[in-house]
């Protein structure tokens, strides 16, 4: 799931083009003023504007909150890594270590050990990433900043950093990804209560006792979602802010999080049968309504809803399983529409479902059938 708060209003936009130089606005946020230097996204008419600071964090600034703006020539480049290393340990609480990969950089307050563990697991995941979207003919970029990422040493001090963004459902979340500010946060498996564990040995014991229980596929399943949200949008496969359907964006993400408990790192390879999501959808089947695909297709709001939520995940993974594996060309023709969506645009209905139709065909009715019929005979 990733997180996404703004609220920059979204009449009369103007895209900023690639020649402009760096911008610098002070702003008010949360009682401060703050001066923020980046790239110009784009403004609006009533003077708010999309600002993407050096450090990645993207700023919504409404006018209201606006306290000046000034434009110099100087070309924009993001934070170096020892740059970016110093501005987050002066956000974070004391005790954190810096752990840095060919792409990640990980803030850690727990064991090195473990830290390594998740910067092994999201390099091969990365790797794969990759890999798979290169072999279907679709072009990634590399990630203009480092792909951060946070850990927490245990559940407490996770829940009380993750509030402030997320607010009290980070108790019941293990980790996330943010649109905004581009980082993935996650509290430790080993030293965590959501488990009802002690510590006891090594972090490399400790990751295989958590591997070994029952609930360690949907933790690993989530960490492995969340790499992957924060791979897709920082390497051209999705736009930040940009109106990406959940289902796709979601899809991509189950479709590579499942894990593989057996293997000591926790996961092995891309597109495995979800089994969990499959028994969703099976389950989903018996009371799923006829217009059930067009509004996934059309509308977020399934996911959104508690009571929905389930049903809305697991019909996306299987379409996307689905898409992968029977339709794979018009599925990436498909994708290269999507990733070419500019920031603050929200299409409606008819127009999701056009792009949709466009790829796959006009027979809604003839591929939902395919469609679950596939699933059905998944073993």
């Amino acid at each position: 799931m990733v997180r996404l708060c703004i609220a920059l209003s979204v009449l009369c936009l103007i895209w900023a083009g690639p020649a402009r130089g760096l911008e610098h606005v002070s702003l008010r946020h949360e009682g401060k003023q703050v001066r923020v230097e980046g790239r110009l996204i784009v403004e609006a008419r009533d003077g708010g504007v999309l600002v993407l600071a050096r450090d990645g964090v993207i700023w919504a600034v409404e006018p209201k909150d606006v306290i000046g703006r000034t434009r110099d020539e100087t070309p924009f480049e993001p934070l170096s890594t020892d740059e970016l290393s110093k501005q987050l340990f002066s956000e974070l609480p004391q005790g954190f270590s810096v752990h840095r990969t060919p792409h990640y950089l990980i803030l850690y307050s727990t064991s090195k050990e473990y830290a390594q563990w998740c910067a092994s697991l999201f390099e091969r995941l990365y790797a794969a990433f990759v890999n798979f979207w290169t072999r279907r003919g679709f072009k990634l970029s590399e990630p203009e900043f480092p792909l951060v990422a946070i850990i927490f040493a245990d559940q407490q001090s996770y829940v009380e950093h993750a509030r402030k963004e997320v607010g009290e459902s980070a108790k019941s979340m293990i980790g996330y990804f943010s649109l905004q500010t581009n980082r993935m946060t996650l509290g430790d498996l080993t030293g965590a209560a959501w488990l009802g564990g002690r510590k006891r040995g090594s972090a490399s014991a400790q990751v295989a006792r958590i591997l070994a229980q029952p609930e360690a596929e949907r933790m690993v399943a989530t960490i492995v979602h969340e790499a992957t949200h924060q791979i897709a949008f920082n390497c051209g496969l999705h736009t930040r802010f940009s109106d990406c359907p959940l289902w796709f964006s979601e899809g991509i993400a189950i479709y590579f999080e499942t894990p593989d408990v057996k293997n000591v790192k926790g996961w092995g390879t891309v597109g495995l049968v979800n089994r969990p999501r499959l028994a969703q959808f099976r389950d989903y089947l018996a009371r799923r309504p006829a217009d059930s695909l067009a509004t996934l297709l059309t509308d977020d709001k399934r996911f959104r809803n508690t009571q929905t939520g389930l049903d809305a995940y697991s019909e996306a993974w299987a379409l996307t399983y689905y898409l992968m594996r029977r339709r794979p060309k018009e599925y990436v023709a498909y994708l290269r529409t999507l990733s070419a969506k500019k920031p603050l645009v929200w299409d409606d209905a008819a127009t999701r479902l056009r792009e949709f139709t466009q790829a796959f065909g006009d027979d809604l009715q003839k591929l939902d059938a395919d469609f679950t019929q596939y699933i059905l005979r998944l073993k």
